[in-house]
């Protein structure tokens, strides 16, 4: 984890500012480059502040989106998300993406703009608890109700998100409070304790890794740096031993590794299935075993089963099965200390790795790029746009069974570059999308959205148009809720009910936005489309949006 910033001093910034001014002056002073906002009349004067500010304003279209692309943006920097909402209704539209934040882990901090002071209690317009409502959902919730403390409250927000186990945090601003006047001298940051290996630790782990002959590394979470996993990456091949990769969180062990085995999850593919039972010693780093990994606390759950947790949650919340040895630390400096356990590398490492490898490189292997006569197929167009990717593309994901193709082929080559909502909340991926475009304006960004859950956040392309996002948009249109459609047919097979769609014109409504849309129904047409939507992003600088038209019922595996 790297250090945050020392506070700003401002030698001829006024003695005083309003409560509202002095949380911009203590966010940018934090290093908070964005903010993502749907603005409300309860936080005019946070929004006066940002007026002048360092820090950019993303202007959202709802709330939900703001939420989503806050808490994108905390899983792709060392820093929690921003989010700014006003009070009852628009808070209820961000919770959305704080289950996201609280699921997935995410640091992420949203502000939520109150009703005044001296109105609370007397079902004032909009009125509504926020403690009642987010208690059990953030890491903290907190009201700034004495306007002095808006700094420390700012460098207290930040530092719960952050700390142990990453998380949402909730502060609420009462509208009279954040404008009275206060000292403008700002609270320093707060350090984040990333705990670390002892000597006892060390040892325990050289001694069980010794003793395995198919050991297997979980890599997971969002709490990693470019640094930590190019470290683990390097000490995992020079040593022949495999890393799978958390369920929709790939990249952090790169795809094209030879240490690198596949994604673990719910549709996990064939040959990672198995593995949670074969291997002789799980060393999970950055996550747990929890309900996703252990196929519904399934799998694993034999306590005779090695399992090594590195985690900075002493609680292990949300662990399944057995718990051999805890190792409280966060991900960079766990592998700090594990480069420098040199290993004699066992033959049975050699080989149990290389027929992973072997298993992995066969399921990513890409389908034919030779067009079929038929209907448009996902396959054809991850043939043709796979080859077109630079080493650090990044590819967001919503949720639903499109999500798979991505899975399989995408090449996830840097620490998060998957960016995802590992709890399976619809509506992610434009929003996501836009924030990884704005977060990294040079890299090529694909979303690949479900008919379905596209049109829950599709409206944030006016964001991505507003600001100059340009990622790929690739909305796969089945007609149905997929997921949903797979498990209706296994419990109720031939009932069909509740799944079916009937969509719009999803190309005329990126046109409509200000970016680039292509309508594809028959597969020969793929090639081409994929082309004119990356000169659109690369020659006009805008957004592009790919309407796949596929038949029903054709998965990714």
């Amino acid at each position: 984890m790297s250090e945050l910033p020392q506070a700003c001093t401002f030698s001829d910034a006024p003695a005083t500012k309003s409560a509202g001014h002095v949380i911009v002056d203590s966010l940018a002073a934090h290093g908070v480059e964005r903010t993502y906002v749907v603005p409300g009349e309860s936080f005019l004067d946070v929004l006066d502040g940002l007026h002048h500010s360092p820090i950019e304003t993303i202007v959202c279209r709802h709330e939900g989106g703001a939420a989503y692309m806050a808490e994108a943006a905390g899983k792709m920097q060392q820093l929690p998300g921003i989010a700014m909402v006003t009070r009852g209704p628009g808070a209820a539209n961000a919770h959305v993406g704080l289950h996201t934040a609280w699921q997935d882990s995410t640091p992420m901090v949203l502000f939520v703009g109150l009703i005044p002071f001296e109105h609370r209690d007397r079902e004032a317009f909009q009125e509504f608890d926020i403690k009642a409502w987010f208690d059990t959902g953030a890491k903290r919730v907190m009201v700034l109700d004495h306007p002095e403390r808006a700094s420390e409250i700012v460098a207290e927000a930040i530092f719960a998100a952050m700390s142990g186990r990453p998380g949402p945090v909730v502060v609420g601003l009462p509208e009279d409070i954040i404008r009275k006047e206060i000292s403008a001298v700002l609270h320093p940051p707060i350090p984040v304790a990333p705990g670390g290996m002892t000597v006892t630790d060390w040892k325990a782990l050289q001694a069980a890794l010794k003793e395995a002959d198919k050991p297997l590394f979980v890599t997971g979470g969002n709490d990693w740096t470019q640094e930590g996993a190019d470290a683990l990456t390097r000490w995992l091949e020079e040593h022949h031993l495999p890393a799978a990769a958390e369920w929709r969180c790939e990249g952090t062990v790169p795809f094209d590794s030879p240490s690198y085995v596949g994604p673990i999850g719910y549709g996990r593919p064939k040959p990672t299935y198995d593995l949670l039972e074969e291997t002789d010693l799980l060393v999970f780093v950055g996550t747990v075993p929890g309900d996703v990994l252990t196929d519904g606390f399934v799998a694993r759950q034999d306590w005779g089963k090695k399992n090594f947790l590195v985690t900075i949650d002493p609680s292990l919340r949300g662990r399944s099965g057995p718990v051999s040895y805890q190792i409280v630390a966060k991900p960079d400096v766990f592998v700090r200390d594990l480069v420098l356990m040199d290993l004699p590398v066992k033959d049975e490492w050699k080989a149990w790795t290389s027929r992973m490898r072997g298993e992995q490189e066969s399921f990513a292997a890409l389908p034919t790029a030779a067009p079929g006569q038929g209907p448009a197929k996902m396959d054809t167009l991850m043939a043709h746009l796979v080859p077109t990717l630079p080493d650090d593309a990044m590819v967001t994901l919503g949720a639903g069974e499109h999500t798979n193709w991505a899975h399989r082929y995408f090449p996830t080559k840097r620490y998060a570059s998957m960016v995802s909502a590992r709890n399976g909340s619809m509506g992610y991926s434009v929003p996501s999308a836009v924030a990884a475009s704005l977060t990294y304006p040079g890299r090529r960004v694909v979303t690949i959205a479900g008919d379905g859950e596209f049109l829950m956040n599709g409206q944030e392309l006016a964001t991505a148009a507003q600001y100059g996002a340009t990622p790929l948009v690739i909305v796969m249109d089945n007609q149905e809720y997929g997921t949903i459609r797979t498990h209706q047919e296994r419990h109720y097979p031939d009932r069909v009910s509740g799944t079916q769609l009937k969509n719009p014109e999803f190309a005329v409504m990126a046109q409509a936005f200000g970016g680039f849309g292509i309508k594809v129904e028959r597969d020969p047409d793929v090639p081409a489309a994929v082309e004119a939507a990356l000169r659109a992003i690369d020659v006009d600088k805008t957004f592009a949006l790919i309407h796949l038209v596929v038949e029903q019922r054709v998965r990714a595996y």
